[in-house]
């Protein structure tokens, strides 16, 4: 295990997030760097840290608004923290705030800081829509022409196409995939059953509306209010959802033979949390009680983007758990993002598979099943929903809630993401830990 001194160790103090909604909700007259912003401004009033022990603050972000293009620091400073603080932001997919809580952790070991705040936000419901390509170019042509007759040709040169409006897709740029269609190809390479796709889809929305009805998510859902509207609970969870509906949809992304639908897939939502990290050290010094203890993080990108694209914990966990001498029977909390249900339910496969670590990592690295009891048991992206950069702040507080509720040692956090990469954390119950 990666040796940190005690009282350097970076932790978990706290975390909030808003909560999730379906798209063109009530989040719609927000920006998201306004959303980014209650996160903080409520993780802050939780914590009750003092902002001049803050030494950085980090958020990641998936859709880039171009107005706000360092967004963590219009959310710093929209939620009230001194402008002394620096902010940046960051983006690696969807597993942009793991970044940031990464960088931080480092950073806390190191000693170059004692407190940070960490997390990510997404609207959805605010898409920055922009002019075609061309229309941009030849609006820069016609700032920098000197006549009337250069600026007419200019606009002479544009066609009835070039008025239509750039939207952001899902489509990766690279392979020109949507994340569902790589996810079939992932289908087509490994296998997996449409059956079980469904199975596990259900099982994750009877969980969330499970966990929620025990007050389960109280603990890290902070209220919001917009426009004189209070909302205090995700909106994403299905009561009514069960294998049978869900096998009446049609496949989505292939049409013919695919088994991927609009039901055992993930759905874009809007939310933003934030995550106060600190050294055990300061935390203890300033009687902040710890939730978890960072032990390890792991970033990796998959062999293939055509057939692999959705394959990060497959990529990152066994390298995670070998370095910190650990097997996965060691492992009491697993907290996966749940893209696709056939998506993690390949990678389950994948990891349990011998012939497939020992080929991706060689020899000396464990491989297992992880227990369908221990993973996602509050639920998951499938039924949670999936504000790309908010998605990791939930996974974290999910897990940490976990390991101190039920009196469990460790947690491992894995994230796919778009352009084929993967994280993974591993987190420990600060009662285990000892100075």
């Amino acid at each position: 295990m990666t040796m940190i001194a005690y009282d350097r160790l970076p932790v978990l103090v706290e975390g909030v997030r808003t909560p999730f909604l379906d798209s063109a909700g009530a989040y719609s007259p927000l920006m998201s760097y306004e959303l980014g912003a209650k996160a903080i401004a409520g993780l802050v009033q939780k914590s009750a840290v003092d902002t001049g022990k803050l030494g950085l603050v980090v958020m990641g972000t998936v859709l880039h608004e171009i107005n706000t293009t360092n967004v963590a620091r219009e959310c710093m400073l929209a939620a009230g923290l001194p402008s002394t603080i620096p902010a940046y932001t960051v983006a690696m997919a969807g597993i942009s705030p793991s970044v940031g809580v990464a960088n931080i952790c480092d950073m806390i070991a190191l000693g170059r800081m004692d407190m940070g705040i960490a997390g990510g936000t997404e609207n959805f419901s605010d898409v920055p829509v922009r002019l075609s390509q061309n229309v941009r170019r030849s609006l820069m042509k016609i700032r920098q022409s000197r006549s009337t007759r250069d600026r007419l040709a200019v606009l002479g040169s544009l066609r009835p196409r070039d008025l239509l409006l750039d939207v952001p897709t899902s489509s990766d740029f690279t392979t020109k995939l949507t994340m569902g269609e790589a996810c079939e190809a992932m289908v087509r390479k490994f296998g997996m059953t449409r059956e079980a796709s469904d199975a596990f889809a259900a099982a994750s929305h009877a969980r969330a509306v499970a966990a929620t009805d025990a007050g389960f998510y109280r603990e890290q859902i902070l209220p919001v209010t917009v426009a004189g509207m209070t909302v205090t609970e995700d909106n994403t969870a299905r009561r009514d959802t069960t294998p049978e509906t869900l096998a009446r949809l049609k496949p989505v992304f292939d049409r013919e033979s695919g088994i991927i639908t609009a039901g055992n897939s993930s759905r874009f939502s809007d939310g933003a949390g934030a995550v106060l990290l600190s050294s055990m050290g300061a935390a203890r010094a300033a009687g902040h009680a710890v939730k978890a203890v960072i032990r390890d993080y792991q970033f990796a990108g998959v062999d293939s983007l055509e057939q692999e694209m959705l394959l990060g914990p497959a990529m990152t966990i066994p390298r995670l758990l070998q370095r910190n001498g650990l097997n996965f029977a060691d492992v009491d909390a697993w907290e996966i993002h749940e893209a696709f249900a056939t998506q993690v339910l390949i990678n389950r496969a994948c990891l349990a598979s011998e012939a497939f670590v020992a080929e991706r990592f060689g020899t000396g690295f464990p491989h297992g099943e992880i227990p369908l009891e221990k993973l996602n048991i509050c639920g998951g992206s499938l039924s949670m929903g999936n504000p790309f950069a908010a998605t990791g702040v939930r996974l974290l507080m999910t897990a940490a809630q976990r390991l101190l509720r039920f009196n469990q040692r460790y947690a491992v956090i894995s994230t796919c993401a778009g352009g084929g990469l993967g994280a993974a954390f591993l987190l420990e119950n600060p009662d285990f830990v000892k100075a």
